[in-house]
């Protein structure tokens, strides 16, 4: 009579391994760029500007246009960014001293090139 202390566990650091092994065939082939594209075609940020109060008062537009481009390159892995003018307009409206601190972006990816633009 078996009551299953002689039945091999099972073991997950096999299946980690596979699926390890898996991903690095589809980096290779180049499979891994397709896949991150078709899976995430719209995306919606809330950036936060918090840190552009640390700038001049007379510079923090121009840090808040800084900030907004070196997010959504750590986030979307890309350096083809093209801002849409709303999303100047909105960061400028009150002038050069008062940004506001948040924005929300909308990002689409066309082929190689990423598109953001404000979403109210």
């Amino acid at each position: 009579m078996d009551n299953g202390k002689n039945k091999p566990k099972s073991d997950n650091a096999s299946k980690k391994k596979t699926l390890a092994e898996d991903k690095a065939k589809r980096i290779r082939s180049g499979n891994m760029s397709e896949e991150k594209v078709e899976g995430g075609g719209e995306r919606i940020y809330t950036i936060p500007l918090r840190n552009v109060k640390k700038a001049p008062r007379w510079k923090r537009s121009n840090r808040a246009m800084a900030e907004i481009m070196e997010y959504l390159k750590q986030h979307t892995k890309s350096e083809d960014i093209v801002l849409d003018a709303t999303i100047n307009e909105k960061v400028w409206e009150r002038g050069s001293q008062k940004p506001p601190s948040r924005i929300r972006v909308k990002i689409t990816v066309e082929e190689d090139i990423i598109r953001a633009e404000f979403v109210e």
